[in-house]
């Protein structure tokens, strides 16, 4: 055997490379594969986690929600308990006998009661003598003038408005201090600053 042959491979070394390519290919595909599915996976996982969040958002508004209707048919009641007491002024009940009192002693309790029970489930009043008229809780019902108070501004509840939740039950139903010089009716001219009051809500 020559000194030339010394440097060539041995027969059992011929093809070694090759495998070595081959063992890496796999690797780098066994690699991309499970990168593959922990991305899989990871976007389940983030799925799984929506699908519960939305779940629990679902539940928890059914649960604030659910008694709307029955709260709404509520509220002519609230109304009436109002009325009844608003019917006699603080001069007549001073002068009633004590069966009349304790007549309205017990309307007045109910009526606590009952804006105690709305409350509890949710229903609250609007805030709306003196604030700022707001075309979302509030619907005017006419425009009037009010010395001293800011045109657009609410000037007395009609009819008081409840939310429920963030969502709006019923508007409250009030008069809107008008600009001084503003004409009421059809062809209203409102110098306020925010012009005509949008009324729909």
């Amino acid at each position: 055997m020559s000194a030339e042959n010394d440097n060539d491979p041995l027969p059992e070394e011929m093809g070694q490379g090759d495998g070595q390519d081959d063992v890496m290919r796999e690797i780098a595909a066994l690699r991309a594969e499970a990168d593959n599915q922990k991305d899989r996976a990871l976007r389940a996982l983030a799925e799984v986690e929506n699908v519960r969040k939305r779940l629990e958002r679902e539940r928890d508004e059914a649960r604030t929600y659910s008694v709307t209707r029955f709260a709404r048919d509520f509220l002519t009641v609230a109304d009436n308990l109002s009325r009844a007491l608003a019917a006699m002024p603080a001069e007549a009940r001073a002068k009633a006998d004590d069966s009349l009192k304790a007549v309205l002693d017990g309307v007045e309790a109910t009526e606590r009661e009952l804006q105690a029970a709305l409350a509890r489930h949710g229903v609250k009043v609007i805030a709306a003598e003196g604030q700022r008229f707001d075309p979302h809780l509030h619907q005017a019902i006419a425009e009037v003038p009010a010395k001293g108070v800011e045109p657009g501004s609410v000037v007395a509840v009609v009819q008081p408005g409840y939310t429920i939740g963030e969502r709006l039950l019923r508007p409250a139903m009030v008069t809107v201090a008008k600009a001084e010089g503003a004409r009421s009716g059809n062809g209203a001219d409102s110098s306020s600053a925010g012009g005509r009051l949008d009324t729909k809500i």
